[in-house]
């Protein structure tokens, strides 16, 4: 885990700021906002790969509770990121997301079906549904973590 820590996962986590960040000046989002988003995916981009590399378990699992905890840590971080840059939270919550979307899960769906494998198609499908319902719940869970907050912080 050390090693993969100091050499992909160092790599994967600079891409996912360049993508986050890249993503949100594509969504035109106000200027010193882009900086904080970047991070703010990277960071939910890193929980996933940690989780995913240390979870004993079958990768299905693997890839639902990584992208549960990580949409956890985006929507808990956007969350303190829209406090500190008096901004409205979704500026901070979609570019995070890029790196998260089942886009690869997706295209595997559509090449398998395309080239007659429909049970293969059927388990990338099942991925994809998996993902974004887990994201949509980890999303779910963050806002009621910072309503908590919220509510103890006043």
């Amino acid at each position: 885990m050390g090693h993969w820590l100091v050499t992909t996962g160092v790599l994967q986590t600079l891409l996912a700021y360049l993508a986050t960040a890249g993503f949100g000046v594509l969504l035109n989002i106000p200027r010193r906002a882009v900086n904080l988003s970047g991070w703010v995916g990277a960071a939910g981009w890193l929980t996933y790969e940690v989780l995913f590399q240390l979870l004993p378990t079958t990768v299905d699992i693997k890839l639902a509770i990584g992208n549960l905890v990580a949409a956890v840590v985006i929507g808990i971080a956007s969350g303190l990121a829209a406090r500190y840059k008096q901004m409205p939270m979704i500026i901070f919550n979609i570019p995070s997301l890029v790196p998260l979307v089942p886009g690869g899960q997706a295209y595997r769906v559509v090449r398998n079906l395309v080239t007659g494998h429909p049970q293969l198609a059927t388990h990338y499908l099942s991925q994809v549904v998996i993902i974004a319902g887990v994201i949509a719940i980890g999303f779910l869970i963050a806002e009621f973590c910072n309503h908590l907050f919220l509510h103890f912080s006043h």
